[in-house]
């Protein structure tokens, strides 16, 4: 009877555990602090988390606004998770260079709204490949400096030193069987 007791009390804890522990998760009704910053070329990314600090748990939706150089406007356009990870967004490729005045917000029930300044710069191009270098033989009655196609000294002290492990490994045998 009392081992019967002791299960139910011990399924009982395991309940409550668990509908404890789906508490905090739940207890996410308020506002998102959002960081919003430039990506490094012509697009915008924003961090989304909730106002007491916790990882989002769930897609929102975030909508961006921007005034560039001379007044010229960009949106309201939607925000896209990205793939950095649960609570970021990213933009892609909507602003010209230039300075600009980024504004994202969330609609309720998680509402949210931060401002940046962001530089937004042109796509750079990789740079040039080097030129190929020009391989040639020596010329007839020279020698080739030392390491110069050669394989090197690696593959000789590699064979020595297996020769050697060898050696340590059959002389005791041999020995043992001649005594």
């Amino acid at each position: 009877m009392t081992r019967t007791w002791q299960a139910v009390a011990a399924a009982l804890v395991g309940l409550a555990l668990a509908f404890l522990s789906t508490a905090p998760a739940a207890a996410h009704t308020g506002k998102l602090k959002l960081t919003v910053a430039g990506d490094g070329a012509d697009g915008v990314t924003v961090q989304a988390v909730y106002a007491d600090g916790h990882r989002l748990d769930k897609v929102v939706r975030l909508t961006l606004t921007a005034t560039g150089p001379d007044g010229r406007r960009v949106g309201p356009v939607q925000l896209e998770p990205a793939a950095e990870g649960q609570g970021f967004y990213a933009s892609g490729p909507i602003l010209s260079p230039g300075r600009w005045r980024v504004t994202v917000s969330a609609p309720a029930p998680h509402r949210g709204e931060a401002a940046a300044q962001v530089e937004a710069r042109g796509a750079q191009s990789p740079p040039p490949d080097p030129a190929p270098v020009a391989v040639t033989a020596p010329a007839a009655g020279t020698r080739a400096p030392a390491g110069d196609g050669g394989t090197g000294w690696w593959p000789l002290a590699l064979a020595g030193l297996g020769l050697a492990v060898l050696a340590a490994v059959a002389v005791p045998l041999v020995r043992r069987r001649r005594a």
